[in-house]
């Protein structure tokens, strides 16, 4: 196998570096920085959002769920997580509240 590595580089990797085990931890310190403030913060941020969306929920509110469908809230189910919304005159459908995306400005079904 000496023809493939020299045998001075050999040395030299198997001497190992001062200090290279705390470079390594820095390192791995950096990596851990980079993933909470590019991952995990917006993305605690958004669900911190959604719950207080989702919180907020009352009757007369006009949503959109993440299905597409917009709709008034008619009935609102507090030991239950569902609200039931109503399309139009005719046509009323109970969804989770984890399923609402957005709460739309007052007036938003009519000028659709």
């Amino acid at each position: 196998m000496s023809f493939l590595i020299s045998s001075a580089h050999a040395q030299d990797a198997a001497a190992g570096q001062p200090g290279g085990e705390f470079g390594m931890l820095i390192m791995l310190a950096v990596f851990g920085l980079i993933f909470y403030f590019l991952l995990y913060r917006p993305q605690a941020k958004r669900v911190k959002e959604h719950k207080n969306l989702v919180s907020s929920l009352s009757k007369g509110d006009e949503v959109l769920t993440q299905g597409g469908l917009v709709g008034k809230i008619t009935k609102v189910s507090d030991d239950k997580d569902f609200i039931e919304i109503a399309l139009n005159e005719s046509n009323n459908i109970v969804v989770q509240k984890s399923a609402v995306s957005a709460v739309l400005p007052k007036g938003t079904m009519k000028s659709i």
